[in-house]
C-alpha cells in the first residue's frame, strides 16, 4: 500500500496529465489558451482560455468517476476562482470588455473528458 506522500504525488501526476489533455481539447475547440495554474493573492485558475469575445476561466478536475470529479467542484472552489479571475481581469485591461464564463472540465482516467460549460456565474456581476 502507498503512503500519504506516494498518493499525493500520483494525485498531482493524474492532474497535471488531466491539465494537458484539457489545454489541447479546447485548443481543437478553437481556444486559445492565455495561461496555466495562474496563481493570483486569491486563488489559482487551472486555465485560462479565450474564443472569440468570452474569456473562459477553468477548473480542472481529475478523478476516478465523472460523478467525484464534478461534485470536487465545491461553491467553496467556485467563490476562490470568481475572486481570482477578478483580480486576474484588474491586471488585463485588454480583456475587461470580454464577457467572462466558468467552466469545469472533468477528466476520468484515461481520456474521457467533461466540458462543463457556463458550469456556475459569478452572482455578484
Amino acid at each position: 500500500m502507498a503512503g500519504p506522500a506516494a498518493q499525493r504525488r500520483k494525485a498531482l501526476r493524474r492532474g497535471k496529465r488531466g491539465e494537458t489533455l484539457c489545454a489541447w481539447l479546447l485548443r481543437l475547440k478553437g481556444y486559445r489558451i492565455l495561461g496555466r495554474n495562474i496563481r493570483t493573492p486569491v486563488g489559482e485558475i487551472d486555465l485560462l482560455a479565450r474564443r472569440g469575445n468570452v474569456l473562459a476561466v477553468i477548473e480542472v478536475k481529475s478523478r476516478s468517476e465523472l460523478m467525484a470529479a464534478g461534485e470536487s467542484v465545491t461553491p467553496e472552489k467556485q467563490r476562490r476562482l470568481v475572486r481570482a479571475a477578478r483580480y486576474m481581469l484588474t491586471r488585463l485591461p485588454e480583456d475587461s470588455g470580454l464577457t467572462m464564463r466558468f467552466d469545469a472540465m472533468l477528466v476520468v482516467a484515461p481520456w474521457r473528458i467533461a466540458h462543463v460549460i457556463d458550469a456556475w456565474r459569478d452572482e455578484a456581476g
